[in-house]
C-alpha cells in the first residue's frame, strides 16, 4: 500500500501527466477524505484534468482548498491558477495572487515563477514589477527553467529591466541546458540573426530542431523555412514540407501558409490547389494577412476553390488591413468584376470574417 501510495504523490507532482484511472481514483479520494493533504491536491488534479473522473473544476477547486488551506503549497498555486482563469470558482485576480503568493513564499518554484510573470505583465506600476522580477530571479536560482527563460524574454526586450542582451543570453542558455523548448527556440534565433552571438545558423538549426523534438511550433516553423532556403542545414523541400506539417497540425498559422504555398507549387509535396486553399483557410480564419492574401488570389483565380470575386474581394480587404497587399494588380481586376451588389455583398463579408476573429 505504501510503494502504492508513493506513486500516487509521485503522479501529483506531474499534473499533465497523472494516469489515474478509476479505481486508482477511489483510492485517492478514501485518503482525501481523512483530511491527507497530498491526496487532496492529487484529487483536484484529477477533476481539473479529467484523469479517472468526469473534468469538474468546481469539485477541483474544492479540493485544492482543502490542501491550501493545511498549507500544501502546490495546492495553493494550483487554486490561484484557477482564480485567475475563473475555472470552478469566480475569477479573481486579487484571489489569484494572494494564493500564488502563499506557495511563493514557501519557496515552490512553478509558483514563484508565475507570480513573478503576473507581476511584471500587470499594470500595477513600478512596485509590482520589482516584485514580480524578484520573485523570478528566486526561482531561477533553483534553476527553474521557466523562470530562466522568462528572465531572458525581459532582459533581451527591456521589460521592466534594462536591454541586456549578454544578460539574456545567459538565462536561454541555462534553461537550454535544461532542454526547455522555448529557451531553444529563442537562443536560436539570436545565433540566427547574430544577435549578441556570432552568427552561426548552423547552431540555430540545431537548438530549433531541439526544440522540434518537442513539438515546439515556431521552432518546427522555423526549421521549415530554413530547408526551403537552406539556411544552416542543406537544401530541402521535401524536409521543409515535413516540419511546416508538424508545425501546421498545431494550427500554427504562418506555418500553415507556408505549406500551403508548397502544395500550391508543387515543392516537397505533389502539387495540390485544394490542400493548399484549405490551409490558406485555416491560417486566414486565425488572423494570419499573408494567409488571407493567398486565399484571396486562390478566389480571384479558382485555384482549388471556385471562382468568386465577392470572396476573392472580402479576403484582398481583409489581408490589406493588415499589411499584405500581394498581387494589387489581381485585386484591381477583381473589383472591376463586381457590381454595385456584389460589391455590397463583399463588404458585408468582411464584417462577418472579422467578426469571427479568434
Amino acid at each position: 500500500m505504501k510503494a502504492a501510495w508513493a506513486m500516487i504523490v509521485l503522479a501529483s507532482l506531474l499534473p499533465n501527466v497523472v494516469q489515474a484511472q478509476s479505481a486508482e481514483v477511489d483510492k485517492i479520494r478514501a485518503h482525501a477524505e481523512k483530511g491527507e493533504v497530498e491526496a487532496q491536491n492529487t484529487l483536484g488534479l484529477a477533476y481539473r484534468n479529467g484523469r479517472g473522473v468526469a473534468q469538474d473544476y468546481t469539485q477541483a477547486a474544492q479540493w485544492f482548498q482543502k490542501a491550501a488551506d493545511n498549507g500544501h503549497a502546490a495546492a495553493q498555486r494550483n487554486l490561484g491558477m484557477l482564480y485567475l482563469e475563473g475555472a470552478g470558482v469566480k475569477q479573481d485576480r486579487s484571489e489569484a495572487i494572494k494564493w500564488l503568493r502563499k506557495a511563493a513564499e514557501q519557496n515552490f518554484a512553478p509558483a514563484e515563477s508565475f507570480l513573478g510573470l503576473l507581476l511584471v505583465n500587470g499594470d500595477s506600476g513600478d512596485a509590482k514589477t520589482k516584485e514580480g522580477l524578484m520573485w523570478l530571479q528566486k526561482a531561477a536560482a533553483t534553476n527553474y527553467a521557466e523562470a530562466e527563460e522568462k528572465l531572458g524574454e525581459l532582459y533581451l526586450f527591456g521589460k521592466g529591466v534594462a536591454e541586456n542582451v549578454p544578460e539574456a543570453i545567459k538565462y536561454f542558455e541555462r534553461a537550454a541546458a535544461q532542454n526547455y523548448a522555448s529557451a531553444q527556440d529563442q537562443l536560436g534565433r539570436l545565433y540566427l540573426d547574430g544577435k549578441g552571438v556570432r552568427k552561426d545558423e548552423a547552431k540555430a538549426a540545431g537548438l530549433f530542431r531541439s526544440a522540434a523534438m518537442q513539438n515546439y511550433a515556431a521552432s518546427e516553423e522555423t526549421l521549415g523555412w530554413m530547408y526551403l532556403e537552406g539556411k544552416g542545414v542543406r537544401k530541402d523541400e521535401a524536409e521543409a514540407a515535413r516540419f511546416f506539417k508538424r508545425a501546421a497540425e498545431q494550427h500554427y498559422a504562418s506555418a500553415e501558409n507556408h505549406l500551403g504555398m508548397l502544395y500550391e507549387n508543387g515543392k516537397g509535396v505533389p502539387q495540390d490547389f485544394q490542400k493548399a486553399a484549405d490551409l490558406y483557410r485555416e491560417a486566414a480564419a486565425n488572423g494570419y494577412g499573408g494567409a488571407q492574401n493567398n486565399l484571396a488570389i486562390a478566389y480571384a483565380l479558382g485555384r482549388g476553390v471556385p471562382k468568386d470575386p465577392v470572396e476573392a474581394h472580402a479576403w484582398f480587404t481583409l489581408a490589406a488591413n493588415h499589411g499584405d497587399k500581394n498581387r494589387q494588380d489581381l485585386w484591381e481586376e477583381v473589383k472591376k468584376q463586381l457590381t454595385p451588389q456584389q460589391m455590397a455583398e463583399a463588404e458585408k463579408r468582411v464584417k462577418e470574417l472579422e467578426g469571427k476573429k479568434p
